[in-house]
């Protein structure tokens, strides 16, 4: 069997869409990572499934590379709005919505959650900062965006071996449904960021992972709104202010079209 796919990508985020509104499409594991490999499959960081909704426009269901099925992506969220022209969009993360402007693709989140068990964490303790540390980091700021990030602060993003503690943080039993893990590095210009994403290793960019560090550094004063925040793939601007939901903006962009042969991948 043959399903027509999309193929996107924001700031080199990349995923594979797949519009399952009018025909159903079951998504397993070993699906999933079939699609996602980049030797034998199209190759994307998340495997993203449209279908229908009764509250929005429709729902978005997204798959990270290693099968498991996560809440939010942000930059999955603009493509989704840029491809399909959805204004509203129903996610295990919340209800999302979003607006083409100009060449970019605005798309507001629900409000964060900061608590311990809105993360979550295993145990109570504080989330801002978490008085935690693994080797070089140290004193994370916890925040939800949709899904669970933490944010380090540090001198230089490019001087923390993130491939390697990013996988450790991620699994740490702290953490019951794992967590996403951001290096921050406050610059001239905006926010440097570099992010391990769950279930997918290290990105070019990652949206909820730069909403999630914006508001840790609205929060700590480290910045004002909005704030640019700067990934390998590119930048983004987040808007936050206490008690609101977050804004996020930036580009969305359209690669290629193709089938995917279900029974080749299997």
């Amino acid at each position: 069997m043959k399903r027509p796919f999309h193929k996107m990508h924001g700031l080199g985020n990349d995923f594979v869409i797949v519009d399952a509104r009018e025909q159903p499409f079951e998504v397993t594991p070993p699906i999933a990572r079939a699609i996602a490999n980049r030797r034998t499959g199209v190759g994307c960081d998340q495997l993203i499934v449209l279908e229908p909704s009764t509250t929005a426009d429709l729902r978005m269901r997204i798959w990270n590379a290693d099968g498991g099925e996560v809440e939010a992506c942000g930059n999955a969220t603009r493509c989704v709005v840029q491809l399909t022209g959805a204004r509203r969009i129903d996610s295990d993360g919340g209800l999302l919505e979003g607006e083409s402007i100009g060449g970019e693709v605005e798309v507001t989140l629900g409000e964060p959650r900061f608590a311990w068990d809105q993360i979550p964490l295993a145990y109570p303790t504080d989330t801002a900062p978490l008085p935690m540390a693994w080797g070089a980091l140290e004193h994370p700021i916890a925040v939800n965006v949709g899904n669970p990030h933490l944010v380090f602060f540090v001198p230089d993003i490019n001087g923390v071996a993130l491939d390697h503690l990013g996988h450790k943080i991620e699994h740490d039993p702290a953490f019951p449904e794992r967590i996403n893990v951001n290096v921050a590095q406050v610059a001239e210009h905006g926010i440097k960021l570099r992010t391990w994403e769950r279930g997918a290793g290290l990105t070019l960019a990652c949206g909820t992972g730069a909403c999630a560090t914006a508001i840790a550094a609205i929060r700590s004063k480290r910045a004002a709104s909005p704030v640019r925040v700067i990934m390998p793939g590119g930048s983004l601007t987040i808007s936050w202010a206490p008690g609101e939901p977050v804004r996020m903006r930036g580009t969305a962009t359209y690669v290629f079209s193709g089938e995917l042969d279900l029974e080749a991948l299997k």
